[in-house]
This record gives C-alpha cells, structure tokens and sequence, in this order.
C-alpha cells in the first residue's frame, strides 16, 4: 500500500504493448468480460485507492479493497454472482497527536441474481441484497453498524462500448453504542471503449458517486470526475486486467479527499 502499486502498474501498462494477447476475438472476449461486473467469470480484483489530503490536517489515506467475485450456477436459466470487499485501511491522523490507524475496515458483500441469457434488448443485469458487516478492526476504520439493503447492475455492450451503472443504498439494522445510523447510497456509471485495433486496451470512466443521507447539507454528496485506462493481457499464463485512473471530486464532504488515484490489478480466470 504505497506509491509503488500505482507506478508498478503504470509500468506494466506501458510495457504491455510487447506483452499483450494476440489480437483476436477470444482478446476482446476477455476484455468484455472484464469490464462486466456480473460475467460468468471468476476474478479477484485488487484495487488501490490513494486518496490526497485527507482530513483536517490534509494525510493521505490509502485503501486496498481485495473484492473476489464468486459466480454460481443455480439451473439453466439463472446465476448468483457474488462480490465481497476486503478493504485494507491506512487511515490518517485526524487531530493533531493522533497516530496513524491501519487494519480492516468494514467488509461489504453483494449478491446478484443474473440471468443467463441476454434478452433481445441486449441488456446484461443483476439485482440482489447488499450488506455491510460490522468488521472493522478499530472505530476509526468502519462505521460501527451492520446495513443491509438493495443492489442492482445493468449494462450494455454494444460496437466499442461498455455502459452501464451499479448501484446500491444500505441503512444500518443495528450500530454500536454511541454510532451513527446507517442510509448512504452508492452510484458506479460506467462508460468503457475499446480501442477496435487493440481489443484487449480500452478507455474507463467509472466514478463511484455515494451519497450519506444521514450527513447535514453540504456534506452528503461525494461526486468523483476523471478517466482511466485498462490492459487486459497474461503474464505468463495467467490473464489479468490492469487499470490506472485518477479522479478529481467536484463536489465533496468538508475534509473528504480532493481527489484520488486508483490502481487495480485483477486476476482473471475465464471458464
């Protein structure tokens, strides 16, 4: 969890020209399956956060979220799509004497049912609970409450483009003593293209827009504004999908991070 994840991968990128997948169908196969947050694919993403300035007193705090996705068969028609969040937390001072705090944060697991076929709309989609655990190693690195509440995704992949939305809002079912209550929601548009010469390179837009209803005026909303590039290629054998994207919030809570870097490397094993 330091500057060196999101240089290694900018590294890997630039070099992937040499070490790219060949150029073919099954190349662009894989790509889309990457940018699909409910294919039928097992992968298990690890995704660096580096958020600038945070706090009053302006530290860097990092996030690695390790975030598995489990998809099950239930019969001919139908799967379950399962996601669950490790985040791994480096949390800054906040007040002057205060240490640095690094542990778990809370884990978040997702559900979609999806179904197997695509209908003649062309659009790819899943619904399901989400749920926050209360697993937080210390009170400053998770909210204090288990919330529950619905998910859903829906895409479509159509020429050079992936487009879509994920989106979910969870209210607390119980908090500790002296905690908050829960009721945020979280909005991840997507908007990918594939370059047509390079299928397996390709353009993100994904910021994740949340919102904490809870939170008085200003401070509710969290509206991220940038772009990314993704490679999806093998190391040796095994297929991976590498991202780098930087992100600017236009709009932000007091004392929330002015803007971020997100470096993600995922480990991808097609059926």
């Amino acid at each position: 969890m330091s500057r060196t994840f999101p240089a290694i991968l900018f590294a890997l990128l630039m070099a992937s020209s040499q070490v790219a997948m060949a150029q073919s169908d099954s190349a662009a196969e894989l790509a889309r399956k990457a940018q699909n947050p409910i294919a039928n694919m097992i992968s298990v993403p690890f995704q660096l956060n580096w958020n600038f300035d945070t706090g009053p007193l302006e530290k860097d705090q990092q996030i690695l979220n390790i975030q598995p996705v489990l998809p099950i068969s239930l019969n001919d028609d139908w799967n379950l799509i399962t996601r669950t969040i490790l985040p791994l937390i480096s949390q800054p001072a906040f007040t002057t004497g205060q240490s640095r705090e690094s542990g778990i944060g809370d884990i978040n697991f997702s559900a979609f049912f999806s179904p197997k076929k695509t209908g003649p709309s062309g659009w790819i989609w899943g619904v399901g609970p989400a749920l926050i655990m209360n697993a937080a190693s210390d009170d400053r690195l998770g909210q204090g409450a288990w919330s529950l509440g619905p998910t859903g995704v829906f895409l479509k992949m159509k020429g050079d483009w992936v487009t879509g939305a994920l989106i979910n809002n969870v209210w607390s079912i119980s908090t500790d003593p002296g905690r908050s209550d829960v009721n945020q929601m979280l909005i991840q548009p997507f908007i990918n293209y594939n370059f047509p010469k390079k299928p397996d390179r390709y353009l993100s837009f994904s910021p994740i827009i949340t919102a904490n209803w809870e939170a008085d005026g200003g401070d509710k909303w969290t509206v991220p504004l940038g772009l990314g590039i993704g490679q999806v290629m093998k190391l040796g054998k095994q297929a991976v999908n590498l991202q780098l994207a930087a992100y600017y919030n236009v709009v932000r809570p007091d004392d929330a991070s002015p803007w971020q870097i997100r470096a993600q490397f995922v480990l991808m094993y097609p059926k």
